[in-house]
């Protein structure tokens, strides 16, 4: 099976609104809804779990059945940090799903996720065992010691801008949370990083520029406008 797990359990402070981000209302849609519509429709997705933020769990279900979310199978609490949130998740799953089971992590807060990029997740996950959704860096990259000022640059061709969907064998992705409790890792930013942390190699799948990841107002503003945008037709 293959079975996305949404992380939903951050409180959105950066966005500086009185509500989660991810359930912003956007032309009358919240935004987690978006992302889980996108699991919803792809064909090889068949299980949706949603890590959430506590006391928002019942009004998530009532959304889920409001814009016909059958896939929905679990929704758990979320936790202190984001690799705590995906281990609540991980822990309900391998409770209830064979070990050789695909698990889509994806940020319940990146709503444009084409079925491409699924896919594409899924596909390099069965050829190398795991697999990290990433796009090329295109701009200069510069390194800085305080914060202003720079004297050192980065080549971007070593560099990967990483998003998600990032997807594991559940066996492994279990196994390699249980590895970092033991070593004292508990604050990695996403499970890439802490593949990095633990000296596992990674492989990459097709990410895109319109996979945003909505943290600022201004990300809601780029989420509107992709929303009632199409590919231009002449476009390869």
């Amino acid at each position: 099976m293959n079975i996305a797990l949404i992380i939903a359990g951050g409180s959105g402070q950066r966005m500086n609104q009185d509500i989660p981000k991810q359930f912003l209302n956007v032309n009358d849609k919240p935004v987690i809804i978006y992302t889980l519509e996108a699991f919803q429709r792809h064909p090889n997705i068949d299980k949706i779990e949603v890590v959430c933020l506590d006391g928002w769990q019942e009004i998530l279900r009532a959304y889920c059945k409001q814009f016909g979310i059958t896939k929905l199978a679990n929704v758990v609490e979320g936790g202190e940090n984001g690799q705590s949130s995906i281990r609540n998740g991980l822990w309900d799953l391998k409770e209830m799903y064979d070990e050789n089971d695909l698990v889509l992590i994806h940020d319940a807060i990146r709503p444009m996720v084409s079925e491409e990029i699924i896919s594409d997740a899924i596909r390099v996950c069965k050829k190398y065992g795991n697999s990290i959704s990433v796009i090329p860096c295109a701009e200069a990259m510069l390194k800085t010691e305080d914060g202003v000022s720079s004297l050192e640059q980065i080549p971007r061709d070593n560099l990967k801008r990483t998003q998600t969907p990032q997807t594991f064998v559940l066996k492994d992705i279990v196994a390699a949370h249980e590895e970092a409790l033991e070593k004292g890792i508990t604050n990695s930013v996403a499970s890439c990083t802490l593949y990095i942390e633990l000296g596992k190699k990674l492989y990459f799948s097709a990410g895109s520029e319109k996979n945003i990841k909505l943290t600022t107002p201004d990300d809601i503003d780029i989420f509107k406008s992709l929303l009632v945008t199409r590919k231009s037709e002449w476009m390869k």
